[in-house]
């Protein structure tokens, strides 16, 4: 996902990336509780020793692209979310920002200026306290450096520390600034004196950290199995009484094979994925299961401005053709049929979206735009991320149902940097015609949908359809403060907005959404997944059981 903003997969999807909100492999983008663990087995899986203290977690990719809290936007945030943090945690359960580093917040009536009250104290990992000055510079050099998830803060005029505990936000337009300090990128809080005099964003690539989280940077070995280790910080306002993982290791494992036989050997705590057929096997074993639906979903985008799917009437027909439900079972509970854009559990959600299959409309439609097994052959294009199995299937089974239909379809699987340049490319004649992706939300909110992907923008980014519509975008551009003002009227502009992009322009086929499937050691206490955080686990909520 950024590789894309989303992590990346390797082997079967993983997890979703502007390196990466989206992407070739999975990323990306909170207090509370979530959905609870699945059936335990009763077989003889053992758990890493308490006494050791060590959460082992299994990526199958490389962990850390970006050191620097105010432009990560991929794969470490599985590692970031345990070392920094954010005024706003997003809670699942009652789908609401819950407090972290800020205790309470308010807004004023139009939506427009919203003040923060502190914990006090916190303080970063550097020793200094984490204080409204603090917060007001780090949010300041995010908005500045400008990376992928600095967006997010596109609302805010000015920051006021009016004390040491009180952060007051003046917007541009209203918006809901309590979700968007609950993002998964850019909103971490971070010293932005840690390098002294010297350059910060060199200081963090040297693998060092100034966050305020229960952990913090112990070992950094790019390239290496045991990539990454964090320790606890001692000082952590969340303290450390009673049970804790003192210790947390990321061992990348390409192989799901390798991942699960680690984890049936009890030699790590924490496998991200396993494909249906492993996770069938965990279930049975006597380790931990869970099964929780996600904010992710997998697009196909379709070139609304070049070649042959320059005419509607050719993406209409491609959307018919595809065997939705067929995708979903042959997937096996790792994804459940998507209906719209938005996944259920997000404001914007559009129940009675599901797209069906109608291989008779299909043809009519390429029969109207000059194709079809009496006319001329159609010949398209489409890129999709390399080593996701899922993406795969979808490419495997569209281009043998097209050939039925004289479309031969040439799907090329690419490492995401490849697929995502080439989709960029300023030559249209270079880019694609379908380009499959993931998408998750930057903070629990379905704008990162409509204004990453669907905004107009002469240089595209993840406007991988490369739709211009002014009508599309206005309506993008009224949804923070329809949110943050009017929930209703943010309700039909979600609504109003799939049904131009899917049904009218027909810009996007959406394929199904992720069904996270996690197994874990029988030791390990109090997991649950938060889908606003792709693939996170908060490991000081753990606790090592025997």
């Amino acid at each position: 996902m950024r590789w894309h903003k989303r992590l990346l997969v390797a082997g079967a999807t993983a997890a979703l990336a502007l390196t990466a909100a989206c992407g070739g492999g999975q990323v990306r983008g909170a207090g509370g509780t979530a959905t609870p663990a699945a059936g335990t087995g009763t077989g003889t899986g053992t758990a890493p020793a308490a006494s050791d203290a060590t959460f082992t977690y299994v990526p199958n990719l490389d962990v850390v692209t970006d050191w620097d809290p105010a432009t990560s936007y991929s794969n470490e945030i599985i590692a970031m979310q345990n070392i920094y943090e954010s005024l706003t945690k997003y809670d699942p359960v009652s789908q609401k920002p819950v407090p972290r580093l800020a205790t309470s917040w308010t807004s004023s009536q139009d939506g427009r200026t919203w003040t923060f009250t502190l914990r006090e104290g916190a303080t970063f990992h550097t020793g200094k306290p984490v204080d409204a000055e603090a917060a007001k510079k780090s949010i300041e050099r995010t908005k500045e450096e400008g990376g992928g998830p600095a967006y997010i803060w596109d609302s805010v005029k000015s920051i006021e520390a009016t004390d040491a505990t009180t952060l007051t936000f003046t917007l541009k337009y209203a918006a809901p600034l309590d979700l968007i300090a609950s993002s998964d990128y850019g909103a971490y809080i971070y010293d932005t004196t840690a390098a002294g005099s010297g350059d910060l964003k060199k200081w963090f690539a040297e693998g060092k950290d100034a966050g305020s989280g229960p952990y913090t940077i112990d070992t950094w070995q790019k390239g290496k199995e045991t990539e990454l280790t964090l320790k606890a910080y001692q000082d952590y306002w969340g303290g450390w009484d009673g049970p804790h993982y003192t210790k947390v290791a990321f061992r990348v494992t390409p192989e799901l094979t390798t991942a699960w036989q680690l984890l049936q050997r009890g030699e790590v705590s924490f496998v991200q994925r396993l494909n249906p057929q492993l996770f069938a096997q965990a279930q049975g074993s006597g380790l931990q299961t869970t099964e929780t639906p996600s904010f992710q979903n997998l697009l196909a985008l379709f070139n609304t401005a070049s070649g042959p799917m320059k005419d509607v009437r050719v993406r209409r027909a491609i959307q018919k053709a595809i065997d939705y439900q067929g995708l979903v079972v042959a997937l096996k509970g790792s994804a459940v049929a998507a209906s719209g854009l938005v996944p259920q559990g997000l404001l914007g959600h559009v129940e009675g979206r599901v797209p069906q299959q109608n291989l008779q409309e299909a043809a009519e439609l390429l029969q109207e735009a000059g194709y079809g097994p009496d006319q001329q052959e159609l010949k398209l294009t489409m890129t999709y991320a390399q080593g996701d199995d899922d993406q795969q299937l979808f490419a495997t089974t569209l281009a043998s149902t097209l050939k039925g239909m004289n479309v031969t379809l040439n799907a090329k699987p690419l490492q995401w940097n490849t697929q995502w340049d080439q989709g960029k490319s300023a030559d249209p004649a270079k880019r694609q015609d379908i380009f499959v992706m993931y998408w998750y939300p930057d903070y629990a909110d379905a704008y990162s949908w409509f204004v990453n992907v669907f905004r107009s923008s002469d240089t595209p980014s993840f406007n991988l359809s490369y739709l211009k519509d002014a009508k599309v975008d206005a309506a993008i551009d009224a949804l923070p403060e329809q949110t943050a003002t009017d929930r209703a009227a943010a309700e039909k502009s979600y609504a109003d907005l799939q049904t131009m992009l899917i049904d009218q322009h027909a810009a996007v086929a959406v394929l199904f959404t992720q069904n996270y499937q996690r197994a874990f050691a029988k030791g390990v206490q109090g997991y649950v997944d938060n889908p606003a955080y792709p693939n996170v686990v908060f490991v000081h909520d753990l606790k090592p059981g025997a």
